[in-house]
């Protein structure tokens, strides 16, 4: 079955799709364009004047949401002018023409110096890395990179019928899913218990074998906020080693954290300062601070990333390596990022972090304040916090406060945990760059306004529908 269904016959016929253009979008004669209007679901039979056509789309995306007042994306949803202006003089490059754009290639591999210089690699100048679409990518290719190094080194045991798998927490985002579908790696996952929230590095040493391609530690999960442990992992697997002679890498899903930790938490030892670290990747357009779609895979040398990965272009006359799962892709991005670290350099990024984390724990504590509810974490690790409803709260749940929510335009995510948490449902603020302080006073004063009705409730209007799923993102 196809992803996305056409509805060839929901036109509802050629005299409404007329009423659905503006005589006034008439370039010259109000009534000029309006003989015809454009179907929805194939193409026109023929052009139309370019403010027609950008009237008809503009209008239509109106009903989406105020991405300002989405509260449940990473994403970032804010730039600076001259950020835009550059994205839009890069729009046509095609970043894998690296010998056609020297200049943009040259930009992404600073940035990759940058990030290798800001994790404590051994040595910057030599780290290995590349940009990617985002997160997701970056993930699949420190998979595959875990994997082959697994494969090589236990060649005859692959070859007959031994099934790598990687160990992580259940709270992992659902790439690390995809990952092991597509390239058949068992997903061992470490499940919630009690008020733990994300991996246990006990429980994951426990299930770590001669098959274990990798670790995966995140540095923030998306359930709640809150960093995982990666040098409690490290140490877990030491003890593995010295016991077994197994030597588990691990992989640090920085997401989000690994743009946060070095500017805020500069004594949090997560990164290339553990030698078991053998990779890292984050999302540029999250708390990297660019537009969607950008991020990064950094691996500690040459040794940790197989060298028949990696594919090589001519670049100036030189060797110029490349390890990505797509192609064509546009250079804006790249230059954004590299821009935004020129533009910010390193106080600067902890000022803008230092204030999502101070907006994040002022509105969790305003949240607490209310009575209503109880909070699971406290915006203190990530910009972002999640919280559920008091015990004594019997009238609604934390679907139903969402929903009121989005009835004033915020888009604040309600989700039930996964295994063994199921029974806990939580909603999740994430705090990013362009949500300011008077933003947040706005949604504490719409969450106080609501609170009433919802108290007057006789039980949870959610308790009529369709149970929620986990959340994903």
């Amino acid at each position: 079955m196809a992803l996305h269904q056409g509805t060839l016959g929901t036109d509802h016929g050629p005299e409404r799709r007329r009423l659905s253009i503006n005589p006034f979008f008439g370039l010259a004669d109000p009534v000029g364009d309006m003989t015809s209007a454009p179907p929805s679901h194939r193409l026109p039979d023929g052009p139309m004047p370019p403010p027609t056509a950008y009237q008809l789309v503009h209008d239509e995306l109106m009903l989406d949401g105020n991405s300002r007042l989405n509260l449940a994306t990473f994403v970032t949803t804010w730039m600076e002018t001259q950020a835009t202006e550059l994205m839009a003089e890069c729009r046509d490059k095609n970043m894998i023409d690296k010998d056609e754009y020297p200049r943009t290639a040259e930009l992404e591999r600073r940035c990759v110096a940058m990030l290798a210089d800001l994790w404590h690699a051994p040595d910057p100048a030599t780290a290995v890395g590349c940009s990617t679409t985002g997160s997701s990518e970056a993930c699949m290719l420190a998979g595959m990179a875990l994997k082959r190094r697994w494969t090589n080194a236990n060649a005859d045991r692959y070859r007959g019928g031994a099934r790598p798998n990687l160990v992580m927490g259940v709270n992992v985002q659902v790439c690390w899913e995809k990952f092991c579908n597509f390239w058949e790696v068992e997903a061992r996952l470490v499940p919630m218990e009690g008020d733990r929230f994300h991996l246990d590095p006990q429980t994951a040493a426990e299930l770590c074998d001669e098959n274990t391609i990798g670790v995966v530690a995140v540095l923030g999960s998306t359930f709640d906020g809150s960093y995982e442990p990666v040098d409690e992992v490290c140490a877990a697997l030491d003890a593995v080693q010295e016991r077994t002679g197994l030597d588990i890498p691990v992989h640090v899903d920085g997401a989000s954290g690994a743009m946060v930790a070095p500017f805020l938490d500069e004594d949090l030892v997560w990164d290339f300062r553990l030698p078991r670290v053998s990779s890292i990747n984050t999302s540029g357009h999250k708390y990297g601070l660019v537009y969607p779609g950008v991020g990064w895979a950094l691996w500690r040398s040459s040794e940790e990333l197989p060298e028949e990965l990696v594919f090589r272009v001519n670049y100036l006359g030189g060797d110029m390596p490349t390890f990505a799962l797509n192609f064509s892709r546009p250079g804006a991005q790249v230059v954004a990022q590299y821009y935004t670290f020129l533009r910010l350099g390193r106080e600067g990024y902890r000022a803008v972090q230092q204030t999502a984390r101070d907006i994040a724990s002022g509105l969790a504590q305003g949240i607490e304040a209310l009575g209503d509810f109880r909070l699971l974490t406290r915006g203190d690790q990530l910009p972002v916090f999640a919280f559920t409803t008091a015990p004594d709260v019997t009238s609604f749940d934390v679907f139903d406060v969402s929903r009121r929510l989005r009835e004033k335009g915020w888009l604040v995510p309600a989700y039930t945990f996964p295994p063994k948490r199921e029974d806990l449902s939580v909603l999740r603020v994430v705090c990013r760059n362009g949500f300011s302080s008077d933003l947040s006073a706005l949604l504490l004063e719409d969450l106080r306004m609501l609170l009433p009705d919802l108290r007057r409730q006789s039980h949870p209007a959610s308790a009529e529908r369709e149970p929620a799923p986990s959340f994903h993102h």
